[in-house]
């Protein structure tokens, strides 16, 4: 491998420089002991913008900062003990930090981290939520133009402390089609259908934390579920500056945390979502 060699394999994604996202997840049921059973949809919004901070021959750090506003649309008329949760009232502010150490020609350290306040803002101020995170080291390896290997471990601190490993894998059956893995975030099989446009069959997972404070107490309660998506996404890139993604399947909800006396009945069915992204921008200059 050359000393100009860089992480990433031929044929996947560009890079998404700044994002928008709306997601969609209708049929959702839950039941209330003095409410009865009430249908929602979950709807989201996501934008990030990627600021690069350092970028040398050796080093590579991106600031991500972020923000996600998040909704119960009730189907079902009626009062019920989550009726604060519409409206765009869950709010999630963060901030992601990337970094890539070049170790050797064909060798990177790659750290990520997360990091934001996430909360009912009907019921709590910004200064009341408490901080999550989630942080990550890998030690990747570039085995082959078609091949990328890496290895880890990751700290999440999000109404809970775990500790998982982090396992790499990228590699290219041909130059149509291959595998991208990041576990335990995400797995897919790509291929590609033509230069600028990508099919993916995947899974990947959804975790959202939201503190809340129904009853208006003196410490917050928590909002949670952990989610994996499973269906197709295509990826179409318009030229050099800007891409759309399309993704549909099922999304299979794996635990959920809801208020006090909210029972879920129904928490896993269709999930859409569009991005919309500008890729990063070329600057010409003399070589």
């Amino acid at each position: 491998m050359c000393q100009s060699s860089q992480p990433g394999l031929a044929g996947t994604a560009p890079s998404k420089w700044l994002t928008f996202r709306n997601t969609h997840s209708p049929g959702k049921v839950y039941n209330f002991a003095n409410a009865g059973p009430k249908t929602y949809t979950y709807e989201e919004y996501f934008a990030r913008v990627w600021l690069p901070v350092v970028h040398n021959k050796k080093v590579t750090v991106l600031l991500g900062p972020n923000y996600r506003t998040e909704q119960f649309e009730s189907k079902t008329p009626g009062e019920n003990p989550i009726r604060s949760m519409s409206g765009w009232n869950l709010r999630s502010y963060g901030l992601d930090v990337n970094s890539f150490v070049k170790l050797d020609s064909t060798s990177w350290l790659v750290t990520t981290s997360h990091f934001n306040k996430s909360g009912n803002m009907a019921e709590l101020s910004l200064k009341q939520v408490p901080l999550n995170y989630t942080v990550s080291a890998s030690f990747l390896r570039k085995k082959s133009a078609s091949k990328e290997i890496g290895a880890g471990i990751m700290l999440n601190q999000s109404y809970k402390l775990t500790i998982l490993p982090v396992l790499l894998f990228n590699y290219n059956f041909s130059e149509h089609s291959g595998i991208e893995m990041m576990l335990p975030k995400r797995v897919a099989w790509r291929q590609n259908l033509s230069r600028n446009d990508i099919l993916y069959l995947r899974g990947e997972s959804v975790t959202r934390t939201y503190y809340t404070n129904p009853t208006g107490g003196d410490n917050p309660s928590v909002y949670r579920r952990v989610d994996v998506d499973l269906g197709l996404s295509y990826n179409r890139r318009l030229g050099s500056w800007a891409g759309v993604e399309f993704s549909a399947g099922y999304r299979k909800n794996l635990t959920t945390k809801l208020v006090e006396g909210a029972l879920p009945v129904k928490p896993s069915g269709l999930a859409m979502t569009l991005d919309f992204y500008v890729q990063p921008p070329r600057f010409k200059g003399r070589k």
